[in-house]
C-alpha cells in the first residue's frame, strides 16, 4: 500500500557516523589499512613556511589522489567534486562531514612544488611496497620487466617536423623539463636517431607506430614485478624507444638491490630484452638467469646457409662449416668492438660443392660471433628446459598489470605533460594498484568476540 509520506516535525538534532555508513568491503575501507603517511609527511615539513596562510596538510591531497587513481577518476576537478559528495571518500580523506575539500589548482601548485622537489611520489610508492614486503607477498625469486606505451598530452594537430628541431619560441614547464633530460639515456640521450615529429607542448614525448596502428606521441611506462603475487616492484618513466625501455630494466633492478635487498635468481622478458649486452649484464654483474628469448638477426631468408649452420669449436675457437673447413678469426674486434669476424679461405670455399648455398655472391663466407655468444648460448639452454616454459606463463602478469591499468585505472592517456608528468603519474598508478592488491590479498582481521 501506498501513500503520502507525512512528518509531523523534523528532528531538531541528528547523529550521524561517517564510520557506520562506509560498507565494511569498501575498497577505501580495504585500502586503508596500508596506507601510511607520518613518515611522508615529516619529510615533506621543510617545504611548507611558517609564515602565510595555513597550508593544506598533504597527507589530505595525497589520500585524494590515491582515490582518485585506485578509483580511475583522472581528472582532478572532478576528483574534487566527487571527494566533496562522496561519504566514502570524505571517509578516506579524514575529512568528516563538514570538512573543506582542497581547490583542484592546489594539486598542481603542490605537484609542480614541494610534491616534486622532495620526491614524494617515489617515497610514497616505497612506502606501499615496503608494506607489501613486510606482508610477505614479494617473495623475490622471480622478476619479470616490461614496458607498455600511454598516450601523451600532445594532439598531432601541431606536430613540426623532428629535422627543423624545436621552436624557439617554444616555452612552458614542459620544454624546460625537456631541455633538463637532454642528455639522459631514457629520454634525449636514448637514440641518435632525429625523430620524425616533435610535440611543441611536450617535446619529449617519442611519435611512435608500435601499435601497428595510427601513429600518435607516448611516453612508456616500465615495471618490474615480483612474479609470486604481480606486486610491482619498481617502475619507471622513460621515452617510448626499445633502448630506453633496456636501460629502464637495469636501473630498476639495480634499485631493487640497493633499496630494498631484492635480487632475482631470473629475469623473465621479451627479446627486446635478449640483446647480447643485456643478457651479459644480467648474467655476469648480477647473476641472475635470464629468461629471455635471445635476439638473433643470423637466420636468413634466403635458403642460404645461417650461422646455425657452422658449429663453433670452442677449445679451437674456430667455426667448422657443413662441408668441414674451418673458419678462423684474426681476434680483431668491430660493430663497436662487440663483435669478432671468423672468415673462411677463399681456396676452400671457390671449388666447394656447397657454394652456392652458402656464399654465392661473396669469395669467401664470413661469420659474426659476438663477444657474448657464451651468455647467448647459456639463455638459448634455459629456454629448452620445464622452468622457462613456466616463465613464459608468468610473464603474462606484467601484461595482464598494463590492461587493468588502462582499462579499470583509466590511464590510457596522460594527463599531465613532460617527464616529471609522467614520472608522477606512473608512480601513482603503481602505487595504486600495489595497494588494490594488498586489499584483494590481505584478508580483515576477524574481531574476536568480547568475553
Amino acid at each position: 500500500m501506498m501513500g503520502e509520506r507525512r512528518i509531523g516535525q523534523e528532528a531538531l538534532f541528528y547523529e550521524f557516523s561517517l564510520e557506520r555508513h562506509v560498507p565494511e568491503r569498501h575498497l577505501l575501507r580495504l585500502i586503508d589499512r596500508f596506507v601510511e603517511l607520518d613518515g611522508l609527511r615529516r619529510e615533506l615539513a621543510p617545504f611548507y613556511s611558517e609564515v602565510g596562510r595555513p597550508s593544506i596538510d598533504p597527507e589530505l591531497m595525497i589520500r585524494m589522489l590515491i582515490v582518485g587513481y585506485c578509483l580511475g577518476i583522472r581528472s582532478e576537478r572532478r576528483l574534487c567534486e566527487e571527494v566533496h559528495l562522496n561519504l566514502a571518500y570524505r571517509w578516506f580523506c579524514r575529512l568528516g562531514l563538514d570538512g573543506c575539500v582542497p581547490d583542484h589548482s592546489t594539486f598542481s601548485k603542490n605537484r609542480h612544488g614541494r610534491f616534486r622537489e622532495s620526491d614524494l611520489l617515489r617515497r610514497l610508492f616505497e612506502t606501499v611496497l615496503q608494506r607489501c614486503i613486510d606482508e610477505g607477498l614479494v617473495g623475490g625469486e622471480g622478476f619479470a620487466v616490461d614496458a607498455s606505451l600511454i598516450q601523451a598530452d600532445a594532439g598531432d594537430r601541431n606536430r613540426i617536423e623532428g629535422a627543423a628541431g624545436l621552436p624557439p619560441k617554444a616555452a612552458g614547464r614542459a620544454v624546460e623539463e625537456y631541455l633538463a633530460v637532454l642528455d639522459d639515456a631514457a629520454f634525449g640521450a636514448a637514440s641518435e636517431v632525429t625523430p620524425k615529429f616533435i610535440a611543441p607542448a611536450d617535446p619529449a614525448t617519442r611519435w611512435t607506430a608500435a601499435h601497428r596502428g595510427p601513429a600518435f606521441f607516448a611516453y612508456s611506462t616500465n615495471y618490474l614485478i615480483d612474479v609470486d603475487n604481480a606486486i610491482i616492484v619498481d617502475v619507471e618513466a622513460t621515452t617510448a624507444i626499445r633502448q630506453a625501455e633496456i636501460l629502464a630494466a637495469k636501473r630498476m633492478i639495480e634499485r631493487s638491490v640497493e633499496r630494498f635487498d631484492l635480487c632475482p635468481a631470473r629475469l623473465i622478458g621479451d627479446s627486446a630484452y635478449g640483446s647480447a649486452e643485456m643478457l651479459n649484464w644480467l648474467v655476469h654483474e648480477h647473476g641472475i638467469e635470464p629468461h629471455v628469448p635471445v635476439s638473433d638477426r643470423s637466420k636468413r631468408s634466403d635458403d642460404t646457409f645461417s650461422r646455425d649452420d657452422f658449429a663453433y669449436d670452442h677449445q679451437a675457437d674456430v667455426y667448422v662449416c657443413p662441408n668441414g673447413k674451418k673458419l678462423v678469426t684474426t681476434g680483431r674486434r668491430v660493430d663497436d668492438g662487440t663483435t669478432l669476424k671468423y672468415r673462411a679461405s677463399k681456396y676452400d670455399c671457390e671449388p666447394c660443392p656447397l657454394k652456392m648455398r652458402c656464399c654465392p655472391g661473396q669469395p669467401a663466407r664470413k661469420v659474426p660471433r659476438s663477444i657474448y655468444e657464451g651468455t647467448r648460448d647459456m639463455a638459448r639452454d634455459i629456454a629448452k628446459t620445464e622452468a622457462y616454459q613456466t616463465s613464459r606463463r608468468q610473464r603474462k602478469k606484467v601484461e595482464m598489470l598494463f590492461a587493468h591499468l588502462k582499462r579499470i585505472l583509466k590511464l590510457d592517456r596522460l594527463r599531465l605533460r613532460g617527464p616529471c608528468g609522467a614520472r608522477d603519474e606512473f608512480h601513482l598508478a603503481a602505487t595504486a594498484q600495489n595497494l588494490r592488491k594488498l586489499a584483494k590479498l590481505i584478508q580483515v582481521p576477524t574481531p574476536i568476540p568480547a568475553t
